[in-house]
């Protein structure tokens, strides 16, 4: 039966959803609950949240799947649900300041790495935090969802509202701007952020 619900295109579980089949809904929530949680959890910095607005990804999901293009990638659309869903539960705490160290965290957390590995990050650990943390919100934003999340310009573009032209500026400076708080022992890190993303369990 879990063969089958692979083999279902994520455009055919919206059609079912649309005619009201809960069950369509509860596998895209198993299909994509680990991305939608991990890109909240690392905006808003607690998982609890995290797992609330998680939910009310789906709901929106459910409430708006008329309105889905299906000959689009499913995704994108999530994400940005997420992103947005995010930014009205930091902007009603305004208290809250915003960082990415739970992103690093993420990234970091030997958890997430082989053994070779996780003798040799401690100190990177530590660097790449402090500077990430230091950069403006919509730079932070950009690196949670290309490098944490795997996304390419224009999707990331899509789902913020702005042209990819701002996107990889945006990209662009947050490079520069960790080049001198990362220093010349961290600097090839900035280079190397695809590999680190893709040792993501």
């Amino acid at each position: 039966m879990t063969q089958v619900s692979e083999d279902v295109s994520d455009a055919a579980l919206i059609e079912r959803l649309r005619t009201g089949d809960l069950g369509a809904l509860g596998l895209l929530f198993d299909r994509y609950y680990y991305q939608v949680f991990r890109t909240a959890a690392a905006i808003t910095r607690d998982d609890d949240v995290a797992k609330d607005l998680t939910q009310d990804c789906f709901l929106k999901l459910l409430q708006y799947a008329n309105n889905i293009d299906t000959s689009l990638p499913l995704a994108p659309w999530l994400y940005r649900v997420t992103v947005n869903l995010s930014y009205t539960w930091i902007s009603r705490r305004q208290k809250r300041r915003i960082s990415l160290e739970t992103l690093v965290d993420r990234l970091m957390s030997p958890a997430w790495y082989a053994p070779d590995v996780q003798a040799e990050i401690g100190e990177t650990q530590r660097a790449i935090r402090r500077a990430i943390g230091e950069l403006p919100f919509n730079q932070r934003v950009v690196i949670v969802l290309h490098y944490l999340c795997g996304l390419n310009l224009d999707e990331i573009g899509e789902i913020l509202g702005c042209p990819v032209g701002t996107v990889k500026s945006r990209l662009y400076y947050a490079r520069e701007n960790l080049r001198p708080r990362l220093g010349d022992v961290h600097r090839s890190w900035i280079e190397g952020i695809p590999s680190y993303a893709e040792s993501l369990g």
